[in-house]
């Protein structure tokens, strides 16, 4: 099976062929303004690949559901689900090599931008016995690239921008290659940009684009005007998996479509004016006895999660299932691995995806096929784990856990270091073991840190004149003993 596709032709009717294997090490670059064929140019790409390698889509105008149809995508629309399922999912996806299509249509565009970033980081931290290559096109990348925030919140921004950075940047040695097409090189962040070694480049006319595109290329002002003159579906190509010098290349033709299809000249219906205007104008209630009943139109239910994760275990590339212990002889794997974990720390301050990656091992040393939490539970066992709260049917715990609930995440392991000490009347934790379940080794930000659990009310902090600093939980009427800070 050759690893090159056909993406079109030359100015002579050659063909010009995209490496496959190339294309998965370097990254590709995808730009032109609406109407240029850049959709297009997908569709082609991805359609000439589809047997070649796992494909993952990220589309967020679902233009791309229509693959299912032809090559077996499993569509999933990202407004059925909620942010656990989406996780569940993109972890089998990972595990199974399943081809998908991420629709995010039917969400708002920061909804959009937390989802995408939710689903990349959950396929970037996947254990590395499931890194299988596999080609991640973002249709519209500077929506979750952006260079500024704009509408959205900075921690959309923050959490889509980081994601896709992940991808481009280190995504290549987790075995995914990220393809990102754009309308508006200046609105996309440059450190995502500049990562792709391979370009398409299509009709674009305002200049702030041009000197980027320019820029991209390593081409004079002058060379890249041509792109000015480029006519829809015609792209100039660049890059070690395509070509090594700029070549002008008209894209073939797709097999599938958009559910829509292209939109073509439609002249208005013929009717009396005065029809029109007693149809626009009919009072309220009136409308439905002068336009014509429209066809009943049946909505397909969404599927349920559990029933959409089975089709991407099913998926045409999908390994057998091996069998795998149930939940009552899972979670003493869970507590004797997050004992192993939190003993062999130390003074380490590994990253969460470090310490999901070597649970996901360990569970496997112990004969579990796949690990029993995914990435949001393991966070929060984790960090209960840190305080020694290693058994989560536990049902000391659950005051605690309950206090914790105005807490962001990441503050749920300090936190809960606190509770234990106080619930066991223990002198209080230092700064140092804060910092440490914190994931810093600031002592500022444990400071501030202080300061905001007790704006929110959930500790008090009393420091006595000898200096020594004692906490309570007012919800649970305990505090710990007093100690140095």
């Amino acid at each position: 099976m050759t690893a090159s596709i056909s993406i079109g032709t030359d100015g002579s009717g050659n063909a010009v062929l995209v490496d496959v294997e190339e294309l998965l090490a370097t990254r590709l670059l995808v730009q032109g303004n609406s109407g240029s064929g850049k959709s297009h140019l997908l569709r082609r790409l991805l359609e000439e690949s589809a047997a070649l390698v796992q494909q993952v889509v990220i589309d967020p105008e679902g233009d791309f559901v229509t693959l299912a149809d032809e090559y077996g995508h499993v569509v999933i629309d990202a407004g059925d689900y909620n942010e656990r399922e989406i996780v569940k999912m993109a972890m089998r996806i990972r595990e199974h090599r399943a081809s998908v299509v991420l629709s995010l249509e039917s969400l708002e565009l920061e909804a959009q931008m937390k989802c995408a970033a939710t689903f990349l980081s959950t396929l970037f931290d996947a254990p590395r016995d499931h890194w299988y290559p596999a080609l991640v096109v973002v249709d519209e990348a500077q929506m979750f690239a952006p260079v500024a925030a704009g509408d959205v919140s900075d921690e959309a921004r923050r959490l889509s921008l980081a994601a896709m950075t992940n991808l481009m940047c280190r995504g290549r040695k987790r075995g995914l290659a990220g393809v990102i097409a754009t309308q508006r090189l200046a609105k996309l962040a440059k450190n995502v940009a500049a990562e792709a070694s391979n370009f398409l480049m299509g009709r674009t006319f305002l200049d702030i684009d041009m000197a980027r595109a320019a820029d991209l290329l390593g081409m004079e002002r002058r060379q890249a005007e041509q792109i000015r003159d480029l006519e829809r579906g015609r792209f100039l190509a660049l890059g070690p998996a395509i070509c090594r010098r700029p070549v002008a290349v008209k894209i073939g033709a797709v097999k599938t479509s958009t559910r829509g299809g292209t939109h073509k000249l439609m002249p208005p219906p013929v009717a009396a004016t005065e029809d029109l205007q007693e149809l626009l104008f009919a009072a309220a209630g009136e409308e439905e006895a002068l336009a014509p009943p429209a066809p009943p139109r049946a909505e397909p239910p969404p599927l349920p999660a559990e029933e959409l994760m089975r089709a991407l275990a099913a998926a045409p590339s999908a390994k057998p299932a091996a069998p795998e212990l149930d939940f009552g002889q899972n979670e003493p794997v869970v507590i004797a691995v997050l004992e192993e974990i939190v003993a062999d720390l130390g003074e380490a301050q590994p990253s969460l995806s470090t310490l999901f990656q070597d649970f996901g091992v360990r569970c496997r040393m112990k004969g579990l096929r796949t690990p029993p939490l995914d990435l949001p539970a393991f966070r929060k066992r984790f960090a209960m784990a840190q305080a020694g709260m290693f058994d989560a049917a536990d049902r000391r715990w659950e005051d605690a856990m309950r206090a914790a609930e105005p807490l962001p995440e990441d503050m749920l392991a300090p936190f809960l270091l606190i509770a234990r000490a106080a619930m066991e009347g223990l002198p209080c934790p230092g700064d140092a073991s804060l910092a440490r379940a914190y994931g810093t080794s600031s002592p500022g930000r444990v400071r501030r840190l202080i300061d905001y659990m007790e704006k929110l009310g959930v500790i008090v902090a009393r420091t006595d004149f000898g200096g020594r600093r004692s906490i309570g939980v007012p919800q649970l009427g305990l505090s710990t003993a007093a100690a140095e800070g």
